[in-house]
């Protein structure tokens, strides 16, 4: 198995350097490593990266093999006091024009001042990177072509010298990936997997790509890695060179991530439900309550080994923090594979893909709307474990489904997924608490069953583009806005100027929902701690209302609470029950340890204040990046005000790229 970083790096810096014209030496490069490799290799791309100067060079030596045409190192740069190359321009054998000859019988010009060239710099951790291609030459070039060019003759020199290697010597990271995802489509442009398929598979283990699914991954990954200097992706292939797994993420998903890492969501729908792109997902929640993407990848098996590879990938791509809370579908290899990488999370599976599939597993049973009925019933209304035991014994032994196998699952592995047994977490609203409530899928709309490879890629920014639209609209909505007030209750009124609108609106249900609590009362006192029982009317049935009695445990001293429905671990927010409880002991205003720093509309301003960066690795540009993202946040939040700001904050960033170009001019 391969794993490839591709991130890009600031460039390396530029002193001290002297321009050397003419042919520079070049190590030799080993045949096998070209015969190795299919034909069609991809073009020349600008942003593609390389280990070394050689890799790049016999990249391009390959390349132009193919095409038929030689090339040759036409300029090198290089660091006067290292005497390091730095730059280099490589060139079709036919560029320039040679110098005009004295002798008696000269050789006839050959070179025709062709154009076709890349040229190469070297950036951070010495890689090398693409920076300028033409692909074009002034004279026919043809890959039937016979000549054989000196580079290419460079290739077979050492080649014969060379002992074969014990394993096959593969190219450039870059170019792999790309190349052996479609080195296996014939000519129609489906994948002729039945020939390579090793015959103990019962399943292919790697992506399916159709034609133009490759090259639209691969393009969409250069074009970001040139526009965004925290992108990040990785790929696994395996041994014959089949692209396995890919995963992905942009700089604001990292950054959103370094905000909201409490819990995440790994999204396996389209995996589940057998959709033509194995997308799995990771999603966090927002300020707002709205899902936030943190990474995507595609998976070619669904098994452990691939599951705790994109795991892996992503806990990398976040610089190694795990999230507290993991919230994965229902399935035995997606649970080994988060204990494996994320040992100390609390992983629970998802109470809505679980009641979603509801239908499908029961409702063929006779009597399925009362089994629907209990169910819920047991899932949502049980306050107490016991309560939860109960309902679900009786359903099982009312409707004779003892012998049910996805209930017996379900049951088994009740401690992962059933409210009542997970009160000592924080789910942040990713756990409903009644039917039909939960986030929508963060693609939902935009992908489905059949939708390509190529097709999701082409949207993927689209989606993305109105995911953060939506963010900046709330934001500014929750800045700008007074919220209407509902009730006169002190806390409606305490939160108004603190939270975000969507969280507000939320909470304020709650205040209003004090109204229809009644009868608190003190049952039992032991020491500084007092047990109350709050009283609520509740809807049971349609339109009949009863009555449900809630627990409520109040700690005078310190003024804590807790109600025995758990709403603040749920959904991070005090419940009507508790507030009454408060409301009765005379509290005016909520304690501030049940206010969450993530729910308040200035929450990145005050986040970036009360997290300081120290002994941050100037030689990592991910932690750098961060760094300033989170410190420039603020200008852009204000900026964004009025046209005011906005001209204000747009004329003191200019003058700050100014000096930039200052100080750059005062080192070179």
């Amino acid at each position: 198995m391969e794993e490839v970083c591709l991130n890009s790096e600031p460039l390396f810096d530029e002193s001290d350097e002297v321009d050397v014209e003419g042919n520079s030496s070049v190590a030799e490069h080993d045949l096998e490593s070209l015969n190795s490799q299919p034909n069609n290799s991809p073009l020349p791309t600008v942003g593609l990266e390389f280990d070394s100067f050689d890799e790049v060079y016999n990249f391009y030596n390959i390349y132009a093999k193919e095409q038929g045409f030689g090339i040759r190192v036409s300029n090198s740069w290089f660091r006067l006091k290292k005497k390091e190359r730095y730059r280099a321009k490589l060139s079709c054998s036919s560029a320039g024009f040679k110098k005009k000859s004295e002798a008696n019988n000269p050789r006839p010009e050959t070179r025709t001042g062709c154009p076709a060239m890349i040229v190469i710099r070297m950036v951070e951790s010495n890689r090398w990177r693409i920076v300028e291609v033409e692909l074009q030459h002034n004279h026919q070039v043809s890959p039937q072509s016979k000549r054989f060019y000196k580079s290419h003759k460079k290739m077979i020199v050492e080649a014969s010298k060379s002992q074969p290697p014990s394993e096959p010597v593969t190219e450039v990271h870059t170019i792999k990936l790309y190349r052996t995802t479609v080195m296996d489509v014939d000519y129609n442009g489906y994948s002729n997997f039945e020939e390579s398929r090793d015959t103990n598979f019962d399943k292919l283990k790697y992506l399916e790509l159709r034609e133009g699914d490759a090259s639209a991954i691969y393009n969409y990954f250069c074009r970001m890695k040139l526009t965004d200097p925290n992108f990040f992706y990785l790929f696994d292939i395996d041994d014959d060179g089949h692209l396995k797994n890919v995963f992905w993420a942009d700089s604001r998903s990292r950054i959103a991530y370094n905000y909201f890492n409490d819990i995440v969501t790994i999204d396996t729908t389209c995996l589940a439900n057998k959709y033509e792109i194995p997308l799995i997902s990771f999603v966090g929640v927002n300020h707002h309550g709205h899902s936030v993407l943190l990474g995507c990848g595609f998976l070619g098996h669904e098994s452990v080994d691939y599951f705790v590879w994109i795991f892996k990938a992503w806990l990398q791509c976040m610089l190694g923090h795990p999230p507290h809370v993991v919230i994965t579908d229902q399935c035995k290899p997606l649970q080994i594979a988060v204990a494996q990488v994320f040992p100390h999370a609390r992983h629970c599976y998802s109470l809505q893909y679980i009641m979603q599939r509801v239908p499908e597993k029961l409702g063929g049973l006779q009597g399925y709307e009362e089994i629907r009925r209990q169910l819920y019933n047991a899932v949502y209304e049980s306050l107490k474990i016991v309560e939860f035991e109960s309902s679900w014994a009786d359903m099982i032994k009312c409707h004779g489904l003892v012998d049910n196998k996805w209930l017996q699952t379900l049951y088994k592995d009740r401690h992962l997924w059933v409210p009542v047994y997970l009160k000592d977490a924080f789910f942040i609203g990713l756990i409903p608490t009644k039917e039909n409530e939960g986030l929508t899928a963060f693609f939902d709309g935009y992908v489905h069953k059949h939708t390509s490879f190529k097709e999701f890629v082409d949207k993927y920014d689209l989606v993305l583009h109105r995911k953060h639209l939506k963010e900046a609209m709330a934001d500014l909505e929750s800045r700008n806005v007074s919220f209407e007030l509902k009730t006169r209750c002190n806390f409606e009124v305490q939160l108004a100027k603190v939270y975000t609108k969507e969280i507000f609106q939320k909470f304020q249900s709650e205040v209003e929902g004090m109204y229809s609590c009644f009868n608190t009362r003190q049952v039992s006192v032991n020491g500084s701690i007092i047990t109350y029982v709050v009283k609520e009317r509740v809807e049971v049935e349609g339109n009949e209302k009863g009555v449900k009695s809630f627990e409520v445990l109040y700690e005078t001293t310190e003024l804590d609470i807790r109600c025995i429905c758990s709403l603040f671990n749920y959904k991070g927010y005090l419940c009507r029950h508790a507030l009454n409880v408060l409301n009765y002991n005379g509290i005016e205003e909520i304690p501030s340890r049940y206010i969450l720093h993530r729910w308040r509309r200035d929450f990145k301003q005050m986040f970036n204040q009360f997290h300081v960066y120290d002994n941050v690795d100037s030689h990592n540009p991910v932690p750098l990046y961060t760094r300033l993202f989170n410190s420039a946040l603020p200008v852009l939040e204000v900026g964004a005000q009025s046209q005011e700001h906005y001209m204000v904050a747009l004329k003191e960033l200019e003058e700050l790229l100014g000096k930039f170009d200052i100080e750059d001019n005062n080192i070179m």
